[in-house]
């Protein structure tokens, strides 16, 4: 399936969908879920229904699923642009050169 092909309300049917198939997973009925995520069943049944509700909703019904894990493809990495990857890498290829020549030119002296 070509998720980018679906509309909004396709994509909030999935959603819905996979919810509940969790939820059925786990043997919990609306009622235990909804209490345990700190939600009205009604506000559940919204959710698998595929209606619009609120993100704080599906985070704390995904937390209760134990499925939280999804999230992390929204977590923003620290990358270094390509210019600052090679000063840095200069700079740390001069220290250990520079280290390193020292130490096969400079052998112990006899004194």
């Amino acid at each position: 399936m070509d998720i980018t092909q679906l509309s909004d309300t396709a994509i909030l049917q999935l959603i819905g969908d996979f919810v509940k198939r969790k939820r059925m997973d786990l043997n919990k009925t609306q009622d235990t879920l909804s209490y345990e995520a700190g939600i009205s069943r009604s506000t559940l049944s919204l959710l698998e229904r595929g209606e619009k509700v609120n993100l704080i909703t599906l985070i704390q019904v995904l937390r209760v699923l134990d499925q939280l894990q999804l999230l992390e493809i929204f977590e923003v990495k620290q990358q270094i642009s390509p210019i600052e990857y090679i000063k840095l890498q200069k700079k740390h290829e001069r220290q250990r050169v520079r280290n390193s020549d020292m130490a096969a030119d400079n052998p112990p002296s006899e004194w």
